[in-house]
């Protein structure tokens, strides 16, 4: 497993991300342990998780399965670089959402109590707080930084402009800032090129794809349909709109050799900006599959016959649409 620093700081993560939104709901306790205990062992050791994973409102289900697989020492927290998130809703009360700095504050003791950690070591703004001032965001994180609560900080779900207004906000201050953004990111959904990809360059975050492979629709879809999340009426839907492309897609992966849902997490390690797509195994099996990928090559004109199935915006703004 190759690590990369993360952005412009020093510290270094795995290629690939271990994504925890199944534990809980879709893997069991006793499962979600032998996925992480898997990861270690290859060399995994990025791991990334919510306060509000779980599917238990203000419960952190999934902050506390974490907990208790760190309690079982090993050198476990160590070994790994632990990033959780804030804003989404844990409580019925007006300030338990969103990312004012009574919020941000209480977050974070929150999720530290469960996941039995003295140190988050990522800890990522869910979403962009339109109605927050970034004056009080970073006042409530250099805060939790002096303390020794919260290492680094990074966005999720941010657009372009939120990013520079962010760091820029953070410069004035005096503070690091922004380190990572966690984005949407894969072949059909390539939105985030135009101006959010090119924000991380300039000002050194690392990327962090979530959903790499559009919710399972371009791990196989056609040939597993019925399977997993493909089965949902969102992702048939999903499948019905892009068939013409997941026909070529299939063909080509076919042809190549190799299993689609590797090609796609192999074409997200070919770009540039991309640190660590998040994998979220539901089994060890997935996890062990997913390793496949990063010993796929992918050649400029492979690239070029997966663009011309999945195109992208055009490249960055504003050349994508302007002379």
């Amino acid at each position: 497993m190759d690590h990369l620093h993360l952005g412009r700081t020093g510290l270094k993560v795995s290629r690939f991300c271990l994504g925890t939104m199944n534990f809980g709901q879709h893997a069991d306790e006793p499962t979600s342990w032998a996925i992480m205990d898997r990861a270690l062992e290859l060399g995994l050791n990025f791991f990334d998780t919510a306060n509000v994973y779980g599917g238990v409102r203000g419960e952190g289900i999934t902050e506390q399965i974490i907990g208790r697989w760190l309690a079982q020492g090993g050198g476990r927290r160590e070994r790994i670089v632990l990033a959780t998130k804030v804003y989404g809703i844990m409580g019925d009360g007006p300030n338990d959402r969103r990312l004012s700095a009574h919020h941000i504050m209480r977050a974070c003791e929150g999720s530290l109590k469960r996941l039995g950690v003295g140190t988050i070591d990522l800890y990522q703004m869910h979403h962009v707080d339109r109605l927050t001032p970034w004056a009080e965001i970073w006042q409530a994180m250099d805060i939790l930084v002096q303390q020794g609560k919260v290492r680094y900080v990074g966005s999720s779900n941010f657009a372009g402009w939120h990013i520079v207004q962010g760091q820029e906000a953070a410069v004035r201050r005096g503070s690091l800032g922004l380190v990572s953004e966690q984005s949407k990111y894969h072949l059909a959904c390539r939105h985030v090129e135009l101006e959010v990809l090119p924000a991380c360059g300039a000002y050194g975050l690392g990327v962090i794809p979530w959903s790499p492979l559009a919710g399972g629709m371009l791990g196989g879809a056609l040939a597993k349909a019925a399977e997993g999340r493909r089965a949902t009426e969102g992702q048939q839907n999903e499948i019905a709109r892009h068939r013409p492309q997941l026909e070529r897609w299939e063909a080509l992966c076919t042809r190549l050799g190799q299993p689609p849902a590797d090609v796609a997490l192999s074409w997200l390690l070919h770009q540039p900006a991309v640190t660590a797509p998040i994998i979220g195994p539901r089994t060890v099996r997935q996890l062990d599959d997913c390793q496949r990928a990063l010993e796929i090559a992918l050649d400029a004109e492979t690239l070029g016959e997966i663009d011309g199935i999945w195109p992208g915006p055009g490249g960055q703004a504003p050349e994508a649409y302007a002379w």
